[in-house]
């Protein structure tokens, strides 16, 4: 089984970048589609805690998703469980790529943060 699950949405350009980082670092990984096969509550759970990031850069701002349920002002008022909740409900509204690998996950494309999960 490989150790390094990278979650993606292949329509996604950040995803592809990151993708195309990761195998010209020669890493092995598991692809996965966000939307396809989403990320369970406890799955979320668990690359928040090994992320170490506020829950609410799990959420993709920038997605439709996001805007048309109002996402910006109702987080404010909810619990990071209804947060984890709402996350669970659509892989739409998680921001992507996700990296995972071992303790370590991140959020987004960033090649140093990438570099840390990877050690």
């Amino acid at each position: 089984m490989m150790d390094t699950l990278f979650i993606q949405y292949p329509k996604c350009g950040t995803c592809r970048k990151a993708k195309k980082y990761l195998e010209e670092q020669g890493v092995a990984f598991a692809d996965r589609h966000i939307v396809e096969e989403a990320p369970t509550k406890e799955e979320l759970r668990s690359y928040l805690e090994k992320s170490g990031l506020d829950i609410r850069k799990f959420f993709n701002t920038s997605g439709q998703k996001y805007r048309e349920l109002g996402l910006k002002d109702k987080l404010k008022s909810m619990s990071e469980e209804e947060m984890l909740d709402l996350l669970a409900t659509d892989g739409m509204l998680v921001k992507r790529p996700i990296l995972v690998r071992g303790s370590q996950a991140t959020v987004g494309f960033k090649e140093e943060e990438f570099q840390k999960v990877l050690g």
